[in-house]
């Protein structure tokens, strides 16, 4: 196989078509571009990538490269700009990262003092309902018990503790007309979760 003396630029002479004179050039400046693209990345695995992928890209396209300089120029250059795109590439996958973590915890803390707000409305509905009401919605909805439980426990009739549920939940809904999909939510979290 032929050896290339890197500094008379031969490999211009070599038919990209040829998987030996291929080889030759991947021989001849893989390990020089892998230690170029780390110095721009500091990070050795994907320096080596870099160059890979110059490599293969090459490869794929020879039939359109036309080499004006040389096949060493064309690969520093091709190494240069895939290293600088994969930086961008990484800085702004970083931003991005840094910008949901903020949009997460923006968007936590907005929804932790909904979650008090329509806690407190939530409470005060509640506060609101006759108090044999209260106790009967409470320990259908919070105690989770049957209405015939509730019934056998407070002595009311079944007949009773549907006409107090319907009672508090027609209040309910009129108190928190505007809230009720998300504080059925909180309930069904903080009860259920």
């Amino acid at each position: 196989m032929a050896k290339i003396d890197k500094n008379k630029e031969d490999i211009n002479n070599l038919n990209f078509n040829s998987e030996a004179s291929f080889k030759v050039l991947f021989d001849a400046y893989y390990e020089a571009l892998s230690r170029y693209a780390f110095t721009i990345l500091n990070d050795k695995i994907e320096a080596e990538d870099i160059v890979q992928n110059v490599y293969i890209n090459l490869w794929e396209n020879r039939m359109k490269f036309e080499i004006q300089t040389s096949a060493r120029a064309l690969l520093y250059k091709s190494v240069y700009n895939a290293s600088l795109n994969r930086l961008k590439h990484l800085k702004l996958k970083a931003k991005h990262v840094n910008d949901s973590i903020y949009t997460q915890d923006h968007s936590y803390q907005e929804q932790s003092l909904d979650q008090k707000e329509l806690m407190i409305k939530l409470n005060q509905a509640l506060e609101s309902l006759p108090e044999q009401c209260r106790k009967i919605f409470e320990m259908s909805r919070f105690q989770q018990l049957k209405y015939q439980e509730i019934a056998d426990q407070l002595n009311l009739s079944i007949k009773t503790i549907e006409n107090q549920m319907g009672k508090a939940l027609k209040i309910l809904r009129s108190a928190l007309k505007d809230y009720l999909p998300i504080i059925l939510l909180i309930i069904s979290k903080i009860y259920h979760g």
